[in-house]
């Protein structure tokens, strides 16, 4: 997914925000990102979560995937390379020729629909992907988390220990950007323990080595 998104980025200029489902690969709104969202996010670029099963929140994507799908007919394509064939056709086709009201197309009406006008490539992100914007959208996070009977939760699949005696007790964990560290306070937010958040690097994000996000 990551190489998808960066050849897409070479093509068509580096997003200025995206907004995507709730579930894989980009997580909840409701939950810490994943490792592909914080990775995007490094790239300056806003990551809009839609509420949960509100698809209509991502009304045109819902419905261009309804219509390159009845265009495309993928139960005709015997491989993935020939149903790509027919959705870059399908792509050209509602850009360049298929009129709009008034009988112009979509790119006459919209001559910025080639190019975000932000330049990618891998190069560029070598230079110029920001830690800093990942820690500043992780700083209003506040998620839930059950403390299990070892005195453990886990974070990004890492156990993290906050004392048997908050076993089976629902936290809420925080990010202090400044000092790196997961806050984990009680449900009253009484500061209960603080602990190293060692996934959150640019060389960790970067390459896509943060585990899951529970």
């Amino acid at each position: 997914m990551q190489e998808a998104l960066r050849q897409a980025f070479k093509v068509w200029g580096l997003p200025q925000r995206l907004r995507v489902d709730n579930g894989k690969p980009w997580g909840s709104w409701s939950d810490l990102p994943t490792q592909l969202a914080l990775w995007v996010i490094g790239l300056g670029v806003e990551v809009i979560w839609i509420p949960p099963r509100r698809p209509q929140k991502n009304g045109v994507v819902e419905r261009s995937q309804g219509t390159g799908k009845r265009w495309a007919e993928p139960r005709l394509c015997a491989t993935a390379a020939a149903l790509q064939e027919r959705f870059d056709d399908l792509d050209r086709l509602q850009r360049e020729e298929y009129p709009r009201p008034g009988g112009r197309t979509r790119l006459e009406l919209y001559p910025e629909l080639v190019h975000s006008g932000r330049r990618y490539s891998q190069a560029w992100e070598r230079q110029h992907w920001e830690i800093g914007h990942v820690l500043k959208h992780l700083s209003p996070y506040a998620v839930p988390r059950r403390v299990d009977q070892t005195g453990n939760l886990s974070l990004y699949n890492r156990n993290h220990y906050v004392g048997v005696v908050h076993a089976n007790k629902t936290v809420y964990v925080m990010f202090d950007a400044e000092a790196r560290e997961w806050l984990i306070a009680d449900m009253d937010g009484r500061e209960l323990r603080r602990r190293p958040a060692s996934e959150i690097t640019a060389e960790r994000i970067r390459s896509l080595k943060v585990p899951g996000n529970k």
